[in-house]
């Protein structure tokens, strides 16, 4: 129960907020508002669950928003030139890896500080995309590309289906294969790990590829929803997917942390805003209080940290 206090503060947190909502707005749990929720939160939970697996090596992305208008142009560029769904949907998985992989080699390497390598990727992919596009949106695309042609009951299922796949299979990888162990062993110890004849470049090089593979993804289920393609796409992405696996317990400095926080992480900090709106509260809290719970996450943090070291030098 100790191990997992930081998950356990997030979902008690999540539960607060709701049973509030429940007692002043029971109007907020109505079907189609828990419908919207999650079509506008899935892509960022895909991102999120990419961002966990970073986090727990010790590094982090801020690039994703850039790769994510990236991803979603190209995704609108190849249905309009008439590609089948699946067709774009692979090409733009690759996309994304080839952008990831780039970080990677930034980062594991050449050794550049993760912070740096991917500052320096979001801006140029930013400003790529906007000097290729000049600011417009890719219109026009075919019949098909919106909810995947299924309609918007069809579709939206599908997408809330495949964030949920997603997360299933991340958490699979995490505590059941090799290579998610030495993930956490990387991020707990890069010189134990590599003493233990786990690879750390390889590994931070893998987590890079995966980020950009998932936001790729997340890029291509949140296009499929709209009837155009928007060039600023994903603004701010990066800062709700750490923010997310912050707030759910994940260590800024890697090696601890899991999925089920950042599921309650991402969820608390997307019902915010819309029990604020339900609540009568002006939404320009919205921001300050994501702000504050982020604050009090990493404050806990650094903390616990102090705590355990006083606990280790008593008992020496």
């Amino acid at each position: 129960m100790n191990r997992y206090r930081r998950e356990i503060a997030a979902a008690a947190a999540l539960a607060a907020l709701l049973a509030t909502v429940a007692l002043i707005a029971p109007s907020f749990f109505s079907p189609a508002n828990a419908r919207d929720l999650a079509l506008n939160n899935a892509p960022a939970l895909i991102v999120a669950t990419g961002m966990t697996f970073v986090i727990l090596t010790g590094q982090i992305d801020i690039s994703v928003g850039s790769q994510f208008a990236v991803a979603s142009i190209t995704a609108g560029v190849l249905a309009k030139a008439g590609l089948p769904m699946p067709a774009v949907a692979a090409a733009v998985v690759i996309c994304g890896c080839a952008m990831g992989a780039v970080n990677g080699v930034l980062v594991a390497r050449w050794r550049i500080p993760s912070i740096v390598a991917t500052l320096a990727m979001m801006v140029v992919l930013r400003d790529a995309l906007r000097w290729a596009t000049e600011g417009a949106w890719v219109q026009n695309l075919p019949r098909n590309f919106q909810w995947f042609g299924l309609g918007q009951t069809a579709g939206g299922f599908i997408i809330v289906l495949a964030a949920l796949l997603i997360f299933a299979a991340s958490i699979f990888l995490l505590g059941r294969v090799a290579a998610g162990r030495a993930v956490y062993a990387v991020g707990a110890s890069s010189e134990a790990a590599r003493l233990a004849g786990i690879d750390p470049r390889r590994v931070t090089f893998g987590v890079f590829v995966w980020m950009g593979a998932l936001t790729a993804l997340a890029a291509f289920v949140n296009a499929a929803r709209f009837a155009e393609v928007p060039g600023n796409a994903g603004v701010g992405l990066e800062l709700k997917a750490i923010a997310a696996v912050v707030v759910g317990g994940t260590a800024i400095t890697g090696g601890r942390g899991t999925l089920a926080g950042t599921l309650a992480g991402a969820a608390l900090l997307a019902v915010i805003g819309p029990a604020l709106a339900f609540l009568g509260v002006n939404p320009y809290w919205e921001k300050a209080l994501q702000g504050a719970i982020i604050l009090a996450a990493l404050l806990s943090e650094i903390a616990l940290g102090r705590m355990q070291r006083h606990a280790q030098f008593a008992s020496r």
